[in-house]
């Protein structure tokens, strides 16, 4: 067993240091496990595997919400998102500070993407929050942190990779997403109202006043909102009205993208062209990533390498919250050098036996492996939401690493909670799905 691990490690990192992609890596660490340390004819197997993956009915709705986020990219979402919520939100402390993390929470409702949440509530909330005199601190970290929420609350593309990979239903995953979702967004909301309480100078005096604005006016900004809120009800009103299946939605929210888009005057020929190829790169590098990664989970299973590791960690006697500790500090790790879809990708295979044995369902664990990649989008150096935020503000990657660190520690926590209270996450797909 030491040299299949030894040669596991040694395939894969040592592809990864020739410069290869991941999805790239991870194949050929397959294809060469398979070739020196079995008899299997991989020549005749290997096309079986790609259309038994990549055929998979939960993998459709993958392709679909991105290039749904393609079209919501080019919208004029960020601008309505911002003058719907500012009249809410600056009754609390902190004013229009939460409107990063409120916009994040309903904009990831519809996206299934951090980066693009990240990027189209980021480019409208930045540049108002800045010119109005709020604390960068605040207004850059709140941003960092909320973004990554759109992994987390349903839809996400995190999520369906996971569920392709794990072999659960995406439906459950998403429906499990919901109240840790919503209750990290109130987590951080919670924080900014304290900083601000505790520092009253990073909320400019000038704002102060917008709670004293008539309540007519704040019902006539909801109106703002209606686009935002007909891509919630395509894609998540069709799936858990019973109208649709989760691929079925996604087709629902690229049409109504489409028609918010044309409705704001946002499609042109270039444009479209642009949406299209974006959306064809992007799902050509994520489908050679779940297609290698399925292989080499095949492959480690075959070889006995996930029964020999939950064996030997078994032996160790963890607990399961040492475990889940150790597998933050791990992804922690990882994250300053992989994404998260490769993060998930190269330690699933093992990984998810150990925190089977554990006792830990699979759909807790789908939660918390967003998490983890929520935590992965804030670690740098790779960290897609801080390229996002300094496209935005030109300001640098320490400066944005050191005003997001207090919302990474909160993700955390949090994460902690989950492991410590695991009905959290379990309550309600258990309520509705059975």
């Amino acid at each position: 067993m030491g040299a299949i691990v030894f040669s596991l490690f040694g395939l894969l990192f040592g592809t990864l240091a020739a410069g290869a992609w991941i999805g790239i890596a991870l194949l050929s660490t397959a294809i060469g496990l398979a070739l020196i340390f079995t008899g299997l004819p991989v020549d005749r197997l290997f096309p079986q595997y790609v259309f038994n993956i990549l055929t998979t009915p939960d993998l459709v709705a993958l392709p679909l919400f991105i290039l749904m986020g393609e079209f919501l990219f080019r919208t004029k979402l960020s601008e309505t998102l911002f003058s719907g919520l500012a009249p809410w939100a600056g009754l609390l402390p902190g004013r229009l500070l939460h409107v990063n993390v409120v916009g994040c929470s309903i904009f990831a409702a519809i996206s299934g993407s951090s980066a693009a949440t990240t990027q189209v509530v980021g480019r409208m909330t930045l540049k108002e929050l800045l010119a109005r005199g709020y604390s960068p601190e605040l207004a850059i970290g709140s941003l960092a942190g909320a973004g990554t929420l759109g992994f987390l609350i349903p839809p996400s593309t995190v999520m369906i990779m996971y569920g392709v990979l794990a072999n659960e239903l995406v439906l459950r995953l998403f429906t499990a997403g919901f109240i840790p979702g919503m209750l990290l967004a109130a987590t951080f909301a919670a924080y900014i109202m304290i900083r601000s309480a505790m520092r009253p100078d990073m909320v400019p005096e000038s704002e102060r006043a917008m709670r004293h604005m008539p309540l007519r006016d704040r019902l006539a900004a909801l109106r703002d909102l209606a686009p935002v809120m007909f891509l919630i009800l395509c894609v998540l009103g069709s799936m858990y009205g019973g109208i649709a299946t989760p691929s079925e939605a996604a087709a629902l929210g690229v049409l109504g993208a489409f028609c918010v888009s044309w409705w704001q005057g946002a499609l042109s020929p270039r444009i479209l062209r642009d949406i299209v190829l974006g959306a064809v790169q992007t799902c050509s590098v994520m489908g050679i990533i779940i297609l290698a990664a399925s292989v080499l989970g095949n492959i480690t299973s075959t070889l006995g390498i996930p029964a020999a590791v939950t064996a030997i960690v078994t032996e160790m006697q963890l607990s399961p919250i040492v475990l889940i500790m150790a597998l933050i500090a791990l992804y922690l790790v990882l994250g300053t050098a992989l994404e998260g879809f490769s993060m998930i990708a190269t330690t699933l295979p093992v990984v998810l036996p150990l925190v089977e044995a554990a006792g830990f369902d699979k759909v807790w664990f789908g939660i918390f492996m967003v998490l983890v990649v929520e935590m992965a989008q804030i670690t740098p150096p790779v960290a897609f939401n801080f390229a996002v935020i300094q496209n935005i503000t030109g300001r640098s990657t320490a400066y944005i690493a050191k005003v997001t660190f207090p919302f990474l520690l909160i993700m955390i926590l949090f994460a902690l909670t989950l492991a410590a209270f695991p009905g959290i996450v379990t309550f309600l797909p258990d309520l509705l799905l059975g």
